[in-house]
């Protein structure tokens, strides 16, 4: 699993653009899932029969986007004016590599801090005023090598570090299409349904397609969510705790999870030893937000990975955070096809 999770984080997919990591799907899943196919958005839409067929139609659901940038302008002198493409916080771009298009490699930057006033330097600069260098030495010549439009991704290579971590781009939520893929590979207790959505990072849009396609009664959203397990943090503020197990989720900003599934992920990660915690802090959102108020209403729940630095070009989880998601979401999948 952790292969296949460097291998599709290291696919370039902004929002819009999935086209690559549904095609990386769909060539792992073509001889065990029982059908797919790709939508109209992008989405990847598989079925996979179980042992039996359950009372409540079974859908699990992870993103197949990542946040990056597209390129909007090019300037004179040939740097290369961009948006953001899902939420990203300007401090943490600054200085990184990315690559635009399929490879055409740039650094995003500014001017010189011993160019920048005082008042500048205490701020974070404002993506409308950050450019993309890639060498050229004018427009022209920028333009012979880009396209207005073009997806910009960032470099972030696959590592693993410390004694259990993985950084990396697109953990958010390449890491859960890898946990979907590795419980479509075992033997399923009750027929279920796949959906690997686009465009979570800019409205949940792919995840309401996919609902409306597979009309399900209970949906297991595998996510990756925000940890503020870092230095001088404390208390409730942290959030989620990478290393603690996953995260079990009763409320975010889109979503009052149900209670009946939450209780359920409880007993079943006591039962089995599965390492769970739940979130101290009301906070983000994911694709339950669209799926549960889809058609007459979805039981849903959320387990997520819990991630550092999440929406950065280096993601940071923990590799038994990462199991114990994969291993409560196949207890659950397995256990609510006729509660």
């Amino acid at each position: 699993m952790f292969d296949n999770i460097k291998k599709l984080c290291e696919i370039n997919g902004i929002s819009g653009r999935e086209n690559l990591v549904a095609n990386e799907i769909m060539e792992q899943i073509k001889d065990i899932a029982t059908s797919a196919h790709i939508d109209n958005i992008g989405n990847v839409i598989a079925f996979k029969k179980g042992k039996s067929t359950p009372k409540n139609k079974i859908m699990l659901s992870a993103h197949t986007d990542e946040v990056g940038m597209i390129a909007t302008a090019v300037t004179s002198e040939g740097f290369v004016r961009f948006a953001t493409v899902g939420g990203i916080n300007p401090k943490v771009i600054l200085g990184r590599r990315v690559v635009i298009g399929e490879n055409v490699q740039g650094i995003i930057g500014t001017k010189a801090v011993h160019m920048q006033e005082a008042d500048e330097r205490g701020k974070a600069v404002e993506v409308d005023k950050l450019l993309i260098d890639i060498g050229a030495t004018d427009k022209e010549d920028a333009l012979k090598h880009i396209n207005l439009g073009d997806s910009i991704s960032f470099v972030g290579d696959y590592k693993e570090v410390g004694s259990n971590s993985i950084i990396a781009k697109a953990i958010d939520d390449r890491a859960g299409c890898a946990i979907l893929i590795e419980i479509m590979k075992s033997d399923l207790e009750f027929d279920t349904y796949f959906g690997f959505s686009t465009q979570e990072e800019v409205g949940l849009r792919g995840a309401t397609v996919a609902a409306h396609t597979i009309s399900p009664d209970i949906a297991i959203i595998v996510e990756t969510t925000a940890s503020g397990d870092v230095s001088g943090v404390t208390g409730e503020k942290r959030v989620s705790v990478v290393g603690e197990g996953a995260v079990i989720s009763y409320m975010d900003h889109h979503t009052i999870y149900d209670k009946g599934l939450f209780d359920l992920a409880f007993k079943l990660a006591e039962e089995k030893n599965i390492k769970v915690q739940t979130k101290t802090m009301i906070s983000g959102g994911n694709d339950a937000g669209a799926i549960h108020v889809s058609g007459k209403g979805v039981r849903t729940i959320a387990v997520s990975i819990p991630s550092k630095y999440i929406h950065s070009p280096s993601n940071m989880v923990d590799k038994s955070d990462v199991q114990a998601v994969c291993d409560i979401s196949r207890e659950l999948a397995n256990a609510v096809g006729n509660i």
